[in-house]
Protein backbone atom coordinates (compact mmCIF):
# COMPACT_ATOMS: atom_id res chain seq x y z
CA UNK A 1 0.00 0.00 0.00
CA UNK A 2 1.27 3.24 -1.10
CA UNK A 3 2.10 5.94 1.18
CA UNK A 4 1.07 9.35 0.64
CA UNK A 5 0.59 12.87 2.37
CA UNK A 6 -2.78 13.28 4.00
CA UNK A 7 -3.12 17.18 3.80
CA UNK A 8 -0.97 19.76 3.28
CA UNK A 9 -3.24 23.41 4.52
CA UNK A 10 -2.38 26.78 4.89
CA UNK A 11 -3.81 29.07 7.69
CA UNK A 12 -4.43 32.51 8.47
CA UNK A 13 -6.52 34.50 10.94
CA UNK A 14 -8.19 31.58 12.22
CA UNK A 15 -9.37 30.08 8.81
CA UNK A 16 -8.28 28.02 6.15
CA UNK A 17 -6.77 30.16 3.66
CA UNK A 18 -5.28 27.21 0.81
CA UNK A 19 -5.09 23.38 0.55
CA UNK A 20 -1.55 22.45 -1.51
CA UNK A 21 -2.19 18.81 -2.81
CA UNK A 22 0.99 16.30 -2.78
CA UNK A 23 4.35 16.47 -1.67
CA UNK A 24 5.31 19.23 -4.09
CA UNK A 25 2.44 21.45 -1.91
CA UNK A 26 5.04 21.22 1.29
CA UNK A 27 7.46 23.07 -0.69
CA UNK A 28 8.24 27.25 0.69
CA UNK A 29 4.34 25.84 2.27
CA UNK A 30 5.58 27.59 5.92
CA UNK A 31 6.87 30.85 4.06
CA UNK A 32 3.61 31.21 2.10
CA UNK A 33 1.63 30.96 4.89
CA UNK A 34 2.86 34.79 5.70
CA UNK A 35 2.89 36.57 8.72
CA UNK A 36 0.61 35.14 11.01
CA UNK A 37 0.00 32.33 9.55
CA UNK A 38 1.02 28.24 9.59
CA UNK A 39 1.16 25.60 7.43
CA UNK A 40 -0.33 21.88 8.43
CA UNK A 41 0.60 19.34 6.93
CA UNK A 42 -0.30 15.52 7.73
CA UNK A 43 1.31 12.04 7.04
CA UNK A 44 -0.06 8.60 7.60
CA UNK A 45 2.75 6.00 8.02
CA UNK A 46 5.32 8.14 5.48
CA UNK A 47 8.83 6.18 4.23
CA UNK A 48 11.97 7.25 5.53
CA UNK A 49 12.54 9.34 2.42
CA UNK A 50 8.81 10.93 2.17
CA UNK A 51 9.65 12.06 5.62
CA UNK A 52 13.16 13.12 4.99
CA UNK A 53 12.07 15.35 2.55
CA UNK A 54 9.45 17.04 4.16
CA UNK A 55 12.04 17.38 7.33
CA UNK A 56 14.61 18.67 5.33
CA UNK A 57 11.68 21.44 4.28
CA UNK A 58 11.53 22.55 8.02
CA UNK A 59 14.35 22.07 9.29
CA UNK A 60 13.66 18.89 12.06
CA UNK A 61 15.56 17.46 14.21
CA UNK A 62 17.12 13.94 13.34
CA UNK A 63 16.44 12.08 15.93
CA UNK A 64 12.92 13.50 16.17
CA UNK A 65 12.77 11.91 12.31
CA UNK A 66 14.02 8.75 12.69
CA UNK A 67 11.40 7.87 16.07
CA UNK A 68 8.55 9.26 13.78
CA UNK A 69 9.65 7.41 10.86
CA UNK A 70 10.05 3.95 12.94
CA UNK A 71 7.21 4.29 15.19
CA UNK A 72 6.97 2.28 18.31
CA UNK A 73 7.86 5.30 20.58
CA UNK A 74 6.38 6.20 24.41
CA UNK A 75 4.89 9.10 24.97
CA UNK A 76 7.39 12.27 25.41
CA UNK A 77 7.36 15.59 24.74
CA UNK A 78 11.30 16.65 23.64
CA UNK A 79 12.28 20.60 22.69
CA UNK A 80 14.70 20.59 20.01
CA UNK A 81 15.89 23.44 18.12
CA UNK A 82 13.35 24.67 15.76
CA UNK A 83 10.29 22.62 16.78
CA UNK A 84 8.73 20.63 19.69
CA UNK A 85 7.99 17.06 19.07
CA UNK A 86 5.18 15.17 20.73
CA UNK A 87 4.51 11.34 20.28
CA UNK A 88 1.48 10.05 21.37
CA UNK A 89 -0.53 6.46 21.86
CA UNK A 90 -3.77 6.44 20.11
CA UNK A 91 -6.29 3.61 20.93
CA UNK A 92 -8.71 1.62 19.32
CA UNK A 93 -11.20 -0.53 20.96
CA UNK A 94 -12.91 -3.64 19.16
CA UNK A 95 -16.82 -4.77 20.78
CA UNK A 96 -16.57 -8.24 18.36
CA UNK A 97 -13.19 -8.98 19.86
CA UNK A 98 -13.02 -7.10 22.96
CA UNK A 99 -9.99 -6.23 22.09
CA UNK A 100 -7.24 -2.88 22.68
CA UNK A 101 -5.85 -1.93 19.98
CA UNK A 102 -3.01 0.52 19.68
CA UNK A 103 -1.89 3.32 16.96
CA UNK A 104 0.79 6.56 16.92
CA UNK A 105 0.47 10.37 16.59
CA UNK A 106 3.71 12.37 16.61
CA UNK A 107 3.15 16.16 15.80
CA UNK A 108 5.96 18.16 15.51
CA UNK A 109 5.26 22.24 16.20
CA UNK A 110 7.10 25.23 14.43
CA UNK A 111 6.50 28.88 15.00
CA UNK A 112 4.65 28.36 11.82
CA UNK A 113 3.90 25.27 10.89
CA UNK A 114 3.04 21.82 12.26
CA UNK A 115 3.27 18.45 11.20
CA UNK A 116 1.54 15.26 12.28
CA UNK A 117 2.54 11.72 11.09
CA UNK A 118 0.39 8.91 12.27
CA UNK A 119 0.88 5.06 12.27
CA UNK A 120 -1.76 2.73 12.64
CA UNK A 121 -5.78 2.35 11.93
CA UNK A 122 -6.65 3.72 15.13
CA UNK A 123 -4.78 6.67 15.06
CA UNK A 124 -7.28 9.77 15.09
CA UNK A 125 -8.45 10.35 11.47
CA UNK A 126 -7.95 12.76 8.72
CA UNK A 127 -11.66 14.37 9.76
CA UNK A 128 -9.71 15.88 13.05
CA UNK A 129 -8.79 19.07 10.59
CA UNK A 130 -12.26 19.73 9.23
CA UNK A 131 -13.93 19.26 12.94
CA UNK A 132 -11.07 22.15 14.36
CA UNK A 133 -11.83 24.45 11.01
CA UNK A 134 -15.47 24.68 12.86
CA UNK A 135 -13.44 26.57 15.82
CA UNK A 136 -11.81 29.78 14.15
CA UNK A 137 -11.26 30.94 17.45
CA UNK A 138 -8.75 27.81 18.68
CA UNK A 139 -7.25 28.20 15.05
CA UNK A 140 -6.48 31.70 15.48
CA UNK A 141 -3.93 30.09 18.11
CA UNK A 142 -1.92 28.29 15.64
CA UNK A 143 -0.06 25.55 15.88
CA UNK A 144 -0.87 25.02 19.70
CA UNK A 145 -4.50 24.93 18.41
CA UNK A 146 -4.11 21.48 16.43
CA UNK A 147 -1.20 19.85 19.10
CA UNK A 148 -4.31 20.48 21.57
CA UNK A 149 -7.02 19.01 18.87
CA UNK A 150 -4.28 16.02 18.31
CA UNK A 151 -3.93 15.83 22.10
CA UNK A 152 -7.84 16.28 22.93
CA UNK A 153 -9.12 13.82 20.53
CA UNK A 154 -6.42 11.21 21.18
CA UNK A 155 -7.43 11.30 25.37
CA UNK A 156 -10.96 11.40 24.27
CA UNK A 157 -10.54 7.89 22.49
CA UNK A 158 -8.98 6.75 26.18
CA UNK A 159 -12.10 8.27 27.48
CA UNK A 160 -14.34 5.42 25.15
CA UNK A 161 -11.85 2.58 25.39
CA UNK A 162 -11.97 2.88 29.14
CA UNK A 163 -15.60 3.14 29.36
CA UNK A 164 -15.62 0.05 27.07
CA UNK A 165 -13.76 -1.79 29.35
CA UNK A 166 -15.56 -1.14 32.35
CA UNK A 167 -18.71 -2.48 30.88
CA UNK A 168 -16.57 -5.85 29.84
CA UNK A 169 -15.61 -5.81 33.32
CA UNK A 170 -18.74 -5.45 34.73
CA UNK A 171 -20.37 -8.07 32.62
CA UNK A 172 -17.21 -10.24 33.68
CA UNK A 173 -17.64 -9.50 37.29
CA UNK A 174 -21.79 -10.47 37.25
CA UNK A 175 -20.99 -14.16 35.58
CA UNK A 176 -17.98 -14.77 37.56
CA UNK A 177 -19.91 -14.61 40.55
CA UNK A 178 -22.97 -15.57 39.86
CA UNK A 179 -24.46 -18.67 41.73
CA UNK A 180 -23.47 -21.99 41.11
CA UNK A 181 -21.50 -20.96 38.48
CA UNK A 182 -18.61 -23.42 37.91
CA UNK A 183 -17.03 -22.74 35.10
CA UNK A 184 -13.25 -23.32 34.54
CA UNK A 185 -12.25 -20.61 32.33
CA UNK A 186 -12.56 -17.34 34.67
CA UNK A 187 -8.88 -17.32 35.33
CA UNK A 188 -8.18 -17.17 31.67
CA UNK A 189 -10.95 -14.55 30.70
CA UNK A 190 -9.55 -12.64 33.67
CA UNK A 191 -6.14 -12.55 32.94
CA UNK A 192 -7.07 -11.74 29.46
CA UNK A 193 -9.08 -8.35 30.68
CA UNK A 194 -5.98 -7.43 32.24
CA UNK A 195 -4.05 -7.75 29.65
CA UNK A 196 -6.50 -5.34 27.93
CA UNK A 197 -6.14 -2.43 30.75
CA UNK A 198 -2.46 -3.10 30.37
CA UNK A 199 -2.44 -2.21 26.79
CA UNK A 200 -4.20 0.64 28.13
CA UNK A 201 -1.83 1.68 30.92
CA UNK A 202 0.71 1.79 28.87
CA UNK A 203 -0.91 4.88 26.75
CA UNK A 204 -2.10 6.59 29.31
CA UNK A 205 0.39 6.35 32.10
CA UNK A 206 3.51 7.40 30.16
CA UNK A 207 1.87 9.98 29.22
CA UNK A 208 1.23 12.11 32.08
CA UNK A 209 4.46 14.06 32.76
CA UNK A 210 4.38 15.03 28.99
CA UNK A 211 1.16 16.80 29.31
CA UNK A 212 1.84 18.13 32.49
CA UNK A 213 4.85 19.74 30.68
CA UNK A 214 2.68 20.93 27.85
CA UNK A 215 -0.23 22.50 30.30
CA UNK A 216 2.56 24.43 32.31
CA UNK A 217 4.01 25.53 29.15
CA UNK A 218 6.44 24.40 26.92
CA UNK A 219 8.32 25.83 23.43
CA UNK A 220 6.49 27.03 20.58
CA UNK A 221 2.91 26.32 22.26
CA UNK A 222 1.10 29.25 22.71
CA UNK A 223 -0.02 30.50 26.41
CA UNK A 224 -3.35 30.87 25.23
CA UNK A 225 -3.58 27.81 24.71
CA UNK A 226 -2.79 26.46 28.18
CA UNK A 227 -6.30 26.32 29.76
CA UNK A 228 -7.44 23.67 26.73
CA UNK A 229 -4.21 21.65 27.57
CA UNK A 230 -4.63 21.91 31.26
CA UNK A 231 -8.32 20.38 30.60
CA UNK A 232 -6.84 17.96 28.35
CA UNK A 233 -4.96 16.86 31.25
CA UNK A 234 -7.35 16.55 33.55
CA UNK A 235 -9.17 14.45 31.55
CA UNK A 236 -6.05 12.07 30.94
CA UNK A 237 -5.79 12.05 34.87
CA UNK A 238 -9.35 11.15 35.25
CA UNK A 239 -8.93 7.80 32.61
CA UNK A 240 -5.22 6.69 34.19
CA UNK A 241 -7.26 6.38 37.67
CA UNK A 242 -10.05 4.47 36.29
CA UNK A 243 -7.54 2.82 34.42
CA UNK A 244 -5.53 1.56 37.39
CA UNK A 245 -9.10 0.73 39.53
CA UNK A 246 -9.89 -1.89 37.04
CA UNK A 247 -6.30 -3.02 36.95
CA UNK A 248 -6.86 -3.25 40.96
CA UNK A 249 -10.57 -4.89 40.90
CA UNK A 250 -8.89 -7.28 38.67
CA UNK A 251 -6.42 -8.63 40.82
CA UNK A 252 -8.58 -9.11 43.65
CA UNK A 253 -11.73 -11.24 41.39
CA UNK A 254 -8.77 -13.03 40.36
CA UNK A 255 -7.71 -13.43 43.93
CA UNK A 256 -11.18 -13.84 45.05
CA UNK A 257 -12.02 -16.65 42.29
CA UNK A 258 -9.05 -18.50 42.96
CA UNK A 259 -10.13 -18.40 46.79
CA UNK A 260 -13.79 -20.25 45.32
CA UNK A 261 -11.71 -22.24 43.27
CA UNK A 262 -9.97 -23.60 46.49
CA UNK A 263 -13.58 -23.66 48.37
CA UNK A 264 -15.02 -25.78 45.94
CA UNK A 265 -11.80 -28.23 46.09
CA UNK A 266 -11.99 -28.53 49.57
CA UNK A 267 -15.57 -28.94 49.57
CA UNK A 268 -14.82 -31.84 46.91
CA UNK A 269 -12.39 -33.14 49.02
CA UNK A 270 -14.45 -33.35 52.03
CA UNK A 271 -17.06 -34.79 49.66
CA UNK A 272 -14.95 -37.46 48.39
CA UNK A 273 -13.40 -38.16 52.15
CA UNK A 274 -16.98 -38.98 53.52
CA UNK A 275 -17.96 -41.47 50.87
CA UNK A 276 -14.52 -43.20 51.19
CA UNK A 277 -14.99 -43.73 54.76
CA UNK A 278 -18.50 -44.60 54.42
CA UNK A 279 -17.07 -47.33 51.78
CA UNK A 280 -14.27 -48.18 53.92
CA UNK A 281 -16.41 -49.04 57.24
CA UNK A 282 -18.29 -52.46 55.77
CA UNK A 283 -14.95 -52.93 53.61
CA UNK A 284 -12.83 -53.58 57.01
CA UNK A 285 -15.80 -55.37 58.81
CA UNK A 286 -15.82 -57.61 55.97
CA UNK A 287 -11.91 -57.61 55.59
CA UNK A 288 -12.23 -59.00 59.60
CA UNK A 289 -14.80 -61.98 58.89
CA UNK A 290 -12.83 -62.91 55.73
CA UNK A 291 -9.84 -64.14 57.50
CA UNK A 292 -11.39 -67.16 58.21
CA UNK A 293 -9.76 -67.53 61.76
CA UNK A 294 -10.70 -71.04 63.55
CA UNK A 295 -11.08 -69.13 66.60
CA UNK A 296 -13.97 -66.68 65.57
CA UNK A 297 -16.75 -68.67 67.58
CA UNK A 298 -19.20 -66.01 66.01
CA UNK A 299 -19.04 -67.34 62.70
CA UNK A 300 -20.47 -70.75 63.68
CA UNK A 301 -23.59 -68.71 65.37
CA UNK A 302 -26.89 -68.92 63.08
CA UNK A 303 -26.99 -64.83 63.94
CA UNK A 304 -23.73 -64.33 63.20
CA UNK A 305 -24.32 -63.30 59.39
CA UNK A 306 -27.36 -61.31 59.84
CA UNK A 307 -25.56 -59.33 63.35
CA UNK A 308 -22.41 -57.90 60.81
CA UNK A 309 -24.93 -56.90 58.05
CA UNK A 310 -26.50 -55.15 60.68
CA UNK A 311 -23.61 -53.27 61.58
CA UNK A 312 -22.07 -52.55 58.84
CA UNK A 313 -25.80 -51.03 58.12
CA UNK A 314 -25.76 -49.33 61.40
CA UNK A 315 -22.07 -47.73 61.49
CA UNK A 316 -22.88 -46.24 57.61
CA UNK A 317 -26.07 -45.13 58.89
CA UNK A 318 -24.54 -42.80 61.53
CA UNK A 319 -21.73 -42.12 59.50
CA UNK A 320 -24.02 -41.01 56.65
CA UNK A 321 -26.13 -38.99 59.31
CA UNK A 322 -23.03 -37.52 60.97
CA UNK A 323 -21.64 -35.82 57.77
CA UNK A 324 -24.97 -34.76 56.37
CA UNK A 325 -24.90 -32.90 59.37
CA UNK A 326 -21.81 -30.90 58.48
CA UNK A 327 -21.80 -31.11 55.17
CA UNK A 328 -19.88 -33.10 53.97
CA UNK A 329 -21.90 -34.87 51.92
Amino acid sequence: MARMIVHCAIYRDGRLVEELPGPAGTRGAAAAAGPGGFVWIGLFEPTAEELGRVSAEFGLHPLAVEDAASAHQRPKVEAYQGSLFVVLKSLGYHPDTREVTTGEVMVFVGADFVLTVRHGGDSPPGGLRQALEHRPDLVTYGPSSVLHSVCDTVVDSYVDVAAALQNDLDELEAEIFAPGRTGSDAAGRIYGAKRQVMTVRRATGPLLEPMSRLERGAAFVRPEAAPYLRDVADHLARVNDQVDGMDRLLSDILAANLAQVSVQQNDDMRKISAWAALAAVPTMIAGVYGMNFDDMPELHQPWGYPAVLGLMAVVCVVLHRVFKRHDWL
